[in-house]
């Protein structure tokens, strides 16, 4: 590992930032750099790749000197920016041309509306012109995820569903199985008995902070389960009607009443950290998790770890899909090297060279993408106890059909409108609060619901 740089408790935290309000920071992009120049030499080009500091990120950009070894006539350039920073200023300058990036990195909400806009570079010519690099091997709904019109317009760098995760330890001391496909009652049953009580050993980690891609991704799991969505098929908001109602009520007396000290500003690493440590005995969240908790260098409870798919209700699975991909914006004037490098990144040959560096491995490889890493030797004995799980998660998410009613809207843990940003953000504040304990679960949900209705009429009409 890379002991300082290996920075595995940062990440979720898909709060995006409105459109007008991130244009003026558009100039400081210059100064965000990684690897490469800034200019280039007589016949190399240089891409310019706007790309999220994450660790799986990182490591691509310790081995981009390969590549560039590799391509002596391309140089990359890495704006390497926080998820929330990244999301903001892709989204400013794709919309607007702007033009700064050549690779920009997108996930399975932008891809398809953003392809539909006219924004994306259309990838499959780039696909069926690179031998060997296999467009069939991508996990199909993964694949799906990223497709417009039955073309790919992003490739998938790493692809996540959600399942449970829990210390196999604690459940034996208490004499407690966990189902091959747990309920939320039970799991609920579970905290409580796991409950050591305030300042010591909480039952469960579950999201609590704003944001979209925070509190909401989880919740909107648990409300498609329960049989709640946020619009009919004519688009009439559903944020008080029963089923949502008593999903967010169970959702939070669950993390009020047995989750982590300081809920309500937890995300994902917050509970990493939380669960790492030993301090809860439960955590729901992203299927990418397991890299970072089954890593003994950054977890004390690696090895003691059980895994279950996401709980349910009122549907048969319910984890989510989500997707962190490259595209190539159409005001890039170097397609053809933004191709080499991201066809480089998203290949079988990554994965294997990944594994096999000393200061990534096995457990750290990208998952989720393609479906010929899951049949990888060395990834299946260092990941068998829950890669399995990724790869079920993924074929059965469901983002055309995710509730129990119909919806007229695609995804699982998002709604696929460009107003989700704003409307997710929104009521994502609100449930926070309902979280801290500062407004009852019946009067956030009252507000949510006025948002998602002044959305809901611009559809309707």
């Amino acid at each position: 590992m890379r002991g300082a740089a290996r920075r595995r408790w940062q990440r979720r935290g898909r709060a995006p930032a409105v459109l007008g309000a991130v244009l003026a920071s558009l100039a400081l992009l210059a100064g965000c750099s990684g690897a490469g120049a800034l200019g280039s030499a007589e016949g190399v080009e240089t891409v310019t790749v706007a790309i999220v500091s994450n660790p799986q990120m990182e490591d691509a950009i310790s081995l981009a000197p390969e590549f560039e070894r590799e391509n002596p006539g391309i140089r990359l350039r890495f704006v390497s920016l926080s998820e929330n920073e990244a999301r903001a200023k892709i989204t400013a300058s794709v919309a607007t041309g702007g033009g700064e990036f050549d690779v920009v990195m997108v996930s399975n909400y932008e891809t398809p509306q953003w392809a539909q806009n006219g924004w994306l570079t259309n990838l499959e010519p780039y696909m069926a012109g690179t031998p060997g690099y296999d467009r069939a091997d991508f996990i199909p709904t993964v694949r799906d995820s990223l497709s417009f019109q039955g073309a790919m317009y992003s490739v998938p760098f790493y692809g996540e569903s959600s399942f449970l995760m829990y210390r196999k330890d604690l459940f034996e001391q208490a004499g407690i199985q966990m189902p091959a496909q747990p309920t939320w009652p039970q799991i609920a049953e579970f905290a409580a008995r796991l409950d050591q009580g305030e300042g010591r050993q909480r039952g469960i980690c579950l999201r609590g902070k704003p944001g979209w891609g925070e509190v909401m991704a989880p919740l909107d799991t648990v409300i498609n389960t329960f049989g709640g969505r946020w619009y009919d098929p004519q688009w009439r908001a559903q944020l008080t009607s029963p089923e949502v109602r008593n999903a967010v009520q169970f959702y939070v007396d669950l993390v009020r009443q047995h989750g982590q000290p300081g809920a309500s500003q937890s995300g994902f690493s917050e509970c990493a950290t939380q669960f790492g440590q030993g301090q809860v005995a439960m955590w729901y969240d992203a299927t990418s998790a397991a890299g970072t908790v089954e890593d003994p260098t950054e977890s004390t409870v690696a090895g003691r770890i059980g895994y279950a798919p996401a709980p349910v209700v009122a549907t048969p699975s319910s984890g989510w899909l989500y997707t962190w991909s490259l595209g190539i914006p159409q005001t890039s004037p170097r397609k053809d090297a933004a191709w080499r490098f991201m066809s480089w990144m998203t290949s079988k040959q990554y994965i294997q060279r990944a594994g096999n560096d000393p200061g990534i491995g096995w457990t750290s490889v990208p998952p989720g993408s393609r479906q010929s890493t899951y049949q990888i030797p060395q990834y299946q004995q260092v990941a068998n106890a829950y890669a399995p799980l990724i790869l079920q998660g993924l074929q059965r998410a469901n983002q055309e059909q995710p509730t129990v009613q119909p919806v007229p809207y695609q995804g699982v843990q998002f709604v696929r409108i460009p107003e989700f940003q704003d409307l997710g953000t929104r009521v994502s504040q609100q449930i926070s609060a309902a979280i801290a304990g500062q407004i009852t679960v019946d009067e956030a949900l009252e507000q949510s619901q006025n948002y998602a209705e002044t959305v809901g009429e611009s559809y309707q009409r």
